[in-house]
């Protein structure tokens, strides 16, 4: 079998979309992995990160002064990775986000590297005045001096594969972050409506307007939200406020293999995620597709990714504006006929939503990159 190396500075173990790649490409490869935590499920060989190497952790003093080949060569997670990966060959290297591209292909591989680029990186974190002051140059170098030299690219999302198109002439294929199809089906509606989020807790993700919103509704309504503790002060102020209230309850996320049967014993997911970056204004985020995998019916903000999803297959609700009143119109309106249908519309959906379709877009990325008769 032909070497694969899939590169990711997360732990892939838990890293949704990169333990997709793993399933991908480990019946067609000898897939090795290097990332942090345990080997994943399907990889033949994984090679872990030192923990303490964290690749954001680039020198400030190297960013300010914009000698960024030495910022990267000098940052420990890549200078660990470096160590660990030497004397290793590699037929195809799959590089996972911006920051590990550069690395990928200094390893030579036979065939070339693709990227996978999770967003757009250089917005990032455009809100903050200082990324967009020191750290946005650098990732927009890297984007010009590396990711254009790799033989294939993918994103996640239309808008995003626009960005990279227009600001540095790279074409990116779309790769959705779909969820693997489960075999559910809707669970009996709610009383009261049983209203669920899941994901990160960052407090630019302005969490605290679903419980505005639910707050404010006159409809019967619980929420429950399984977060991860990204931002623990963030976190503990949600709890706290979740716990002066009795329709709301915050949880500790669950594995990911849980996840989707978890979300099934609810009635609706919720995400509305205001537009502070670009990376946000274009979100196409996991959980849109964990809530259809679960057969939920689904109420957003007017993200034009995922609007046009959730409009074109009928699963849900589109909210006006970001604010928690228009939340709350939403949720005042809703009846259990209206939520029935969202439900049976997601069932319908599963199919054609899920992983395993978006994931032959990988492997003929890859297949394109081998010699013909190595795809056969």
């Amino acid at each position: 079998m032909r070497s694969l190396l899939i590169l990711s500075f997360s732990d892939i173990s838990a890293d949704a979309r990169v333990r997709k790649q793993v399933e991908a490409f480990s019946g067609r490869f000898e897939v090795t992995t290097c990332g942090y935590g345990p080997r994943p499920r399907g990889a033949h060989r994984h090679i872990a990160l030192p923990e303490h190497t964290e690749v954001w952790r680039y020198s400030r003093r190297l960013l300010l002064t914009r000698r960024y080949a030495l910022a990267y060569e000098q940052n420990e997670a890549i200078v660990a990775a470096r160590k660990l990966l030497e004397g290793s060959a590699f037929d195809v290297i799959v590089a996972n986000d911006v920051d590990a591209v550069p690395l990928a292909l200094s390893l030579d591989p036979t065939y070339g590297v693709h990227a996978d680029l999770h967003e757009f990186a250089p917005s990032q974190k455009s809100e903050m005045l200082r990324w967009r002051l020191f750290v946005a140059p650098f990732l927009a170098w890297i984007c010009r001096r590396h990711v254009t030299r790799a033989r294939s690219v993918t994103t996640v999302a239309a808008g995003i594969a626009e960005e990279y198109r227009r600001r540095f002439g790279i074409t990116a294929e779309v790769v959705t972050n779909a969820t693997p199809r489960a075999d559910l089906v809707p669970t009996p509606t709610h009383r009261p409506l049983a209203l669920v989020h899941s994901g990160a807790c960052f407090r630019n993700r302005h969490l605290d307007l679903m419980l505005d919103a639910v707050q404010q509704s006159t409809t019967p309504l619980t929420l429950d939200l399984y977060l991860t503790p990204n931002d623990p002060v963030y976190l503990n102020e949600l709890k706290v406020r979740a716990d002066q209230t009795s329709n709301v309850r915050v949880h500790d996320a669950v594995p990911y293999d849980e996840l989707v049967a978890t979300l099934n014993d609810h009635d609706i997911g919720v995400f509305v995620l205001p537009p502070v970056n670009a990376n946000y204004r274009w979100a196409l985020p996991n959980k849109l597709f964990d809530f259809v995998q679960a057969r939920l019916g689904v109420v957003i903000g007017p993200s034009p990714e995922m609007a046009a999803i959730v409009r074109a297959h009928g699963f849900g609700v589109v909210a006006d504006d970001f604010s928690a009143a228009s939340l709350t119109r939403i949720f005042d309106a809703m009846v259990p006929s209206d939520v029935e249908g969202f439900k049976d519309a997601a069932d319908r959906a599963a199919a054609s939503l899920s992983a395993e379709e978006q994931q032959r877009i990988w492997v003929e990325a890859v297949d394109r990159m081998l010699p013909s008769e190595t795809t056969s």
